[in-house]
C-alpha cells in the first residue's frame, strides 16, 4: 500500500479511536505532536514514514487510562499496522517509539531503545507539555483526576521513580516542577531545544504569577 494512503488510514484510525478521550490526550494533541514531528524532523537524518507513524500513533492506547497497562498501546499499532501491510522492521520501530516515549520511562534504570525518529517524535510530545498548551493540558487532567490546583503543605517530590510517578495524586502545580520545568533540558533536538526555551519562559512566568495571586499579593 502507498505510505501516503497508510499515514491518511492512521489518522483516520486515530480520529475513530480517540473520539471520546480526555481534552489533554485527544486528537487534536496528536495533531500538534504530528504537525511539530514534520516540522523538527526537517532539520533531522530521519525516516519521515515512521516519525509520522510514531507520531500519530504514540499515545493510541495511553497507560493512564488503562489502569497502567503499557502494553496495550503498542499492540493496538500492531494490530492496525499489520493490516496496513506495514513491514515488520517499521512496526517495531513504532512500537519502541510508544515504548520509550514517555517521561516516565526516563525514570526508569536499565536498557534503553534509541533512534532519531523516536527523537524526533519525544521533543514534538514534549513540547505539547509546556507552554501554554501544556498548562492547559496540566489542568485539565488535574481536574479530570479531581486533584488540588495547589496545597503548600504538600512539597513538589524531585527524586520519583517510575512507579511513584505513575501513583502520584500530588496537587496540579506540583506537576510542573516533578516534570514540565524539567523537560526543556531533556530536548533531543536543536529544533525542540529552541521552541522549548520559549515555551519554558512562558511557564516560568505563569507560576511566578500563580504564586502571587495565592499570596494575595497581586
Amino acid at each position: 500500500m502507498d505510505k501516503t494512503q497508510i499515514i491518511q488510514n492512521t489518522i483516520a484510525f486515530v480520529k475513530e479511536t480517540l473520539k471520546d478521550a480526555e481534552g489533554g490526550h485527544d486528537w487534536f494533541h496528536i495533531e500538534r505532536v504530528y504537525k511539530n514531528s514534520l516540522l523538527i524532523a526537517k532539520d533531522e537524518n530521519v525516516d519521515k514514514f515512521i516519525v509520522s507513524l510514531g507520531a500519530l500513533l504514540h499515545d493510541i492506547a495511553d497507560a493512564k487510562f488503562y489502569n497502567g497497562d503499557e502494553t496495550i498501546g503498542p499492540k493496538m499499532a500492531r494490530k492496525f499496522l499489520e493490516n496496513q501491510e506495514v513491514d515488520e522492521s517499521t512496526i517495531v520501530h513504532v512500537e519502541n517509539i510508544i515504548n520509550y516515549i514517555s517521561f516516565k520511562s526516563s525514570l526508569e534504570k536499565g536498557k534503553k531503545f534509541s533512534s532519531p525518529e523516536l527523537d524526533v517524535v519525544q521533543d514534538a510530545d514534549r513540547l505539547d507539555a509546556i507552554g501554554a498548551i501544556g498548562i492547559a493540558r496540566c489542568f485539565n487532567y488535574g481536574g479530570f483526576k479531581n486533584r488540588a490546583l495547589y496545597n503548600p503543605e504538600i512539597p513538589p517530590n524531585l527524586n520519583m521513580t517510575k512507579k511513584e510517578y505513575k501513583k502520584s495524586t500530588a496537587p496540579t502545580i506540583n506537576h510542573f516542577y516533578e516534570k514540565l520545568l524539567l523537560l526543556k533540558d531533556k530536548m533531543n533536538t536543536s529544533t525542540g531545544r529552541r521552541i522549548a526555551a520559549d515555551r519554558h519562559l512562558y511557564m516560568e512566568q505563569f507560576l511566578a504569577q500563580f504564586f502571587d495571586e495565592w499570596k494575595g499579593v497581586k
